[in-house]
């Protein structure tokens, strides 16, 4: 899903006061880091993901990696932090960092 300028303006201004939700270390992306992440991104839309690996190289293969087996896109990557986005079908207004 490709998202337009300004909705990923309006993201990273979102994501900005957000803390990460899940943490991805050395051990590349497990099966309960993946149901981690797509269980967050149903409940919150969008949400940051950090990654403790040491090459960048790495870091943007597994980011792109996790994106793709989520069916997610990767808003704004900075840093070991990524910022990714996923539509849910069902938004909880209470839980949604877009609707909120």
């Amino acid at each position: 899903m490709a998202l337009t300028s300004d909705q990923k303006k309006q993201f990273r201004t979102i994501g900005h006061s957000l803390n990460p939700i899940v943490m991805v270390a050395g051990k590349g992306l497990t099966e309960n880091i993946q149901l981690e992440v797509d269980r967050a991104l149903e409940d919150h839309e969008l949400i940051k993901v950090k990654f403790a690996v040491g090459d960048r190289d790495i870091k943007k293969q597994l980011i792109q990696e996790l994106c793709s087996v989520v069916e997610a896109t990767v808003v704004q990557e900075i840093g070991n932090i990524a910022l990714i986005y996923r539509a849910s079908l069902d938004p909880n207004p209470k839980l949604s960092n877009i609707l909120r």
